[in-house]
């Protein structure tokens, strides 16, 4: 017997500077043409109709309109944006936001707040907030119900300031300043983003533990996983907490990066993980989704379990200008999830 809405997709889609002409993005000479903003809208429609998610995080969006309009003329009826960019001289753009995208009805969309007095604990200004606002969408999904997606765009590794060279300094002396402030302010870079992973995952614990809902994180985390600024994303132990309550309570509360559940479905065949995003030499999966316990094929009452996971890389890797010069430099993440029998 076929069961409807039995597969899952779910992506996560840095759009790099999604603006519509004849607005700017960050300096006054960055428009694009007819042209190439007709090309960009088309690259994004043609990736959409090719790998059809369900549900859609973008990042980098400074003309939700004009997505919204994209999107609803591709079928998604659901559509969801919490801020704005900031606009100087009238056209010109900067801080971009999130978004997002859905075919199922999405109930409710805010900002995500942090924790004021937590921030404050943990030695933080009294004003800390978010570098861009988190998005929490609660969409209907089939079989599951209200389920929270957070859609996020965290510090980038962007040092937070900068020595400006200074003439009266030698040659050597605004080099070591250079150096001084590069070591200081990408430290508080790496702080800001370890910060807002952190304040952030106390918040969804809170949401899990008022509505139970499902709970699905998406984005551009500008960092790995692995080298501890975000491991408490995917944290999943607590000390002198026995083994029994491990089992019934904290696996619920904690999330798990979809690319380890897909290594652990049949459909995994040993294959490498595509970075998502590429500098100079060097290569990063910045970009990621992580589920909670509903999607974890391990947890007895699961729903869902993921079965595939694809990185949508080819514009990086083996660009063609006629198709892809007004694509992104972000890989796209996409997850299949399969309904549970």
């Amino acid at each position: 017997m076929h069961i409807a809405n039995s597969t899952l997709k779910i992506a996560t889609f840095n759009l790099l500077n999604f603006l519509e002409p004849p607005f700017a993005s960050y300096e006054f000479d960055r428009i694009l043409s007819t042209e190439e903003w007709q090309k960009k809208q088309q690259w994004i429609s043609d990736y959409l109709t090719e790998y059809q998610p369900d549900v859609i995080g973008f990042q980098e969006v400074f003309s939700p309109d004009a997505l919204e309009d994209l999107v609803n003329n591709l079928g998604y009826q659901y559509f969801a944006v919490v801020d704005e960019c900031v606009v100087e001289d009238d056209f010109i753009c900067s801080s971009p936001v999130v978004a997002i995208a859905s075919r199922f009805p999405i109930n409710e969309a805010t900002a995500v707040d942090c924790d004021q007095a937590l921030a404050s604990k943990i030695g933080l200004a009294s004003d800390f907030s978010f570098s861009r606002k988190i998005l929490r969408a609660t969409i209907d999904l089939p079989h599951i119900g209200e389920s929270d997606f957070y859609v996020v765009h965290f510090k980038s590794k962007r040092a937070l300031f900068s020595h400006q060279e200074e003439s009266q300094l030698t040659g050597e002396e605004n080099i070591i300043e250079s150096l001084k402030a590069n070591i200081a302010g990408g430290w508080g870079a790496t702080i800001q983003r370890g910060t807002e992973a952190s304040l952030l995952m106390v918040e969804m614990i809170k949401r899990k533990a008022e509505t139970d809902n499902a709970m699905l994180l998406m984005g551009d985390f500008n960092n790995n996983l692995t080298d501890g600024v975000l491991n408490q994303l995917i944290t999943n132990d607590l000390r002198f907490v026995s083994q029994i309550d491990k089992d019934a309570f904290l696996a619920k509360y904690c999330l798990q990066d979809v690319w380890h559940l897909f290594q652990q479905s049949d459909n995994y065949l040993g294959q490498r993980r595509a970075p998502t995003h590429y500098y100079g030499e060097t290569s990063s999966v910045l970009d990621h989704i992580l589920v909670s316990c509903e999607f974890d094929a391990k947890y007895s009452k699961s729903i869902f379990s993921v079965s595939h996971y694809e990185t949508h890389d080819r514009h990086l890797i083996n660009p063609i200008f006629a198709r892809d010069s007004q694509s992104t430099d972000h890989g796209i993440v996409l997850a299949t999830f399969e309904l549970r029998s």
